[in-house]
């Protein structure tokens, strides 16, 4: 009975295998555009069919009961897709990917009801900034003519509720924890606390228990069932919040300084599944979303919950440069898309042009700036928009930047780690053909490479592999832990190494690190790898300009970091060359 309802759903499972079948067309499910039911190739868990055309969507139904785990991939090659999972109506829970080419993997832990994955080829205004696209049709790779290519999708991981594991035991401490506490021992409710949470806004801040210079920091969550994890906690680690006896209040405690930036997601009831450290701390992905008594939201137009961060800055975090306009005059720069192929590394990627308003390439004060990880640094952090206030504002001279992407994730995991190959192909192909593209006349002096975590690595290792191009590396929490896998113990810290043991090339640093960057699971950690960095390359004699900021490995840190590291290097007065 139970097989033939799943048969008429268009899924069937066996054992814990999503098995996925193509929706019969009486039991398609409600769109807004036009849907596809090609026939499929498929096996155990997995589908390979054509990718539906951009005006139409691919429903891909799955069979899932409330609580279980679901972890996959979808490969599309060269064409951008976004998926997202939606309910038997066709009503959207959460985006899933977006903007996602190659390789793109994705989990979530399924609601109540049915469920399937929604399919569709991504547009091209994902930013708000405006793009001029010079991606023409034969030179786009398969994603840029609009017609149906391939796609493989694998369910890699299905967990039923049964096979996870409960959370370790609780601890807690912070005055309001304690006043709950003993309301929640004397048999009360925890109704005033939470109306106290809600009136304040969390993360709770409690002053004058801690060490001068600090606060202590609580997260708390209402009524998840076995666990809440803590995505990217001021510890380091994503972190397990205690219960409070049986009641609805989850919550942990830190010690941080006043000057704290971060952003953060709690995740509620996170399948605890069988598998490698790595496969438990993706599965955080399935359920991480905003506090949902966090006021400051962030991007605050996020599709969903799962798509927004929660943040707090506390009163002493620092400004950062360039995230407000001078004045209202501020006129906005342009940003052109290309699509650039590597004879070195045999592949195609997306390529974006920032110019500021009435540049003029022959500008010998002119910066140029490539900036690795594109579409994050014209999304979360929005680059052109900084660039502009702070050329309006008069903190740097004209810069021309230029955003590299990756084909992929499994290309981005290749490329940035100290590869020669990718470091020959930015001083031999991409370089030379901005130059040819703009017309601008590119000094090593003047140009600067920047990331962060592998970006960060990147911009460090590609200076020093062609320093006679490249003069400036701006890294923000450099994965300086780095090194490569068959590396003896002793040569762990490939960077520093290679400082020791080569002669001083023209090359200047900025290095940033957050403090909660700190090691775990066996790996040295972010801040403490780009100190001892930054002691070797002052040890050199190199020009090292160092940061360290009251947050982690994120973004909200970062897009303030990349204006502080521009304004060290190359701000109005600082050099002339």
């Amino acid at each position: 009975m139970l097989r033939s309802y799943l048969m008429m759903l268009g899924v069937l499972v066996t054992g814990v295998a999503v098995v996925l079948v193509p929706p019969a067309p009486q039991r398609a499910l409600a769109q807004d555009t036009r849907m596809t039911n090609e026939n499929a190739v498929i096996k155990g868990g997995a589908l390979q069919a054509l990718l539906p055309a951009r005006d139409a969507v691919r429903i891909i139904p799955l069979a899932t009961q409330n609580a279980d785990y679901v972890r996959g991939t979808i490969d599309t090659g060269n064409t951008a897709i976004d998926l997202e999972l939606v309910d038997g109506k066709g009503g959207a829970l959460r985006r899933l990917l977006w903007q996602s080419t190659g390789k793109g993997e994705f989990q979530f832990v399924a609601p109540d009801g049915e469920v399937a994955l929604r399919l569709t080829q991504a547009g091209a205004d994902f930013t708000a900034y405006d793009i001029e696209d010079k991606v023409s049709d034969a030179g786009a790779g398969n994603g840029g003519t609009g017609n149906a290519t391939g796609f493989d999708l694998q369910i890699s991981m299905h967990v039923p509720i049964d096979r996870q594991v409960v959370a370790p035991a609780p601890r807690y401490q912070s005055q309001l924890i304690t006043q709950a506490d003993h309301v929640v021992a004397a048999g009360g409710a925890t109704d005033g606390f939470w109306q106290h949470a809600a009136l304040v806004g969390t993360p709770l801040v409690e002053t004058g228990l801690t060490p001068p210079g600090t606060v202590l920091m609580t997260f708390v969550y209402r009524g998840a069932q076995r666990n809440v994890r803590l995505f990217g906690a001021p510890s380091g680690n994503h972190e397990y919040l205690d219960r409070l006896g049986q009641s609805d209040i989850w919550f942990k405690s830190f010690v941080v300084p006043r000057s704290t930036r971060m952003s953060y997601q709690l995740a509620p009831d996170v399948p605890d599944i069988p598998g490698s450290a790595r496969d438990q701390r993706m599965a955080i992905l399935a359920t991480a979303q905003q506090d949902p008594l966090n006021r400051a939201a962030w991007p605050a137009d996020g599709p969903d919950d799962f798509n927004r961060q929660s943040t707090i800055a506390l009163a002493d975090a620092p400004v950062q440069p360039g995230m407000v306009a001078p004045n209202q005059t501020v006129k906005p720069g342009r940003l052109v898309h290309h699509r650039v192929d590597s004879a070195i590394l045999g592949n195609q990627r997306d390529v974006y042009i920032y110019t500021p308003a009435g540049f003029n390439p022959h500008n010998p004060e002119n910066l140029l700036l490539f900036v690795f990880d594109a579409k994050a640094y014209l999304t979360k952090i929005p680059t052109p928009a900084i660039l502009d206030n702070l050329i309006a504002g008069h903190k740097l001279p004209p810069v021309m930047a230029v955003f590299i992407s990756n084909p992929d994730a499994d290309a981005r995991a290749d490329e940035l780690p100290a590869n020669p190959a990718f470091a020959d192909a930015m001083a031999t192909e991409f370089l030379p053909w901005v130059i040819d593209e703009t017309g601008i006349k590119a000094q090593a002096a003047r140009t600067v490479l920047a990331g962060s975590s592998y970006g960060g690595l990147a911009a460090a290792t590609v200076a020093l592999r062609h320093p006679d191009v490249f003069g400036n590396a701006l890294c923000m929490s450099g994965s300086f832990w780095w090194h490569p896998r068959e590396a003896a113990p002793k040569d762990e810290e490939f960077v520093a190494r290679r400082v020791v043991n080569q002669p001083v090339v023209p090359v200047r640093f900025f290095l940033s690190a957050g403090l909660f960057e700190t090691g775990h699971s066996g790996v040295g950690g972010i801040i403490d790898t780009n100190r001892h960095l930054r002691d070797v390359l002052e040890a050199k004699n190199y020009d090292v300009h160092y940061r360290e900021f009251a947050g982690g490995h994120d973004y909200l840190v970062w897009r303030g970091a990349l204006a502080d590291g521009l304004i060290d290097l190359f701000g109005t007065g600082v050099l002339r060359q």
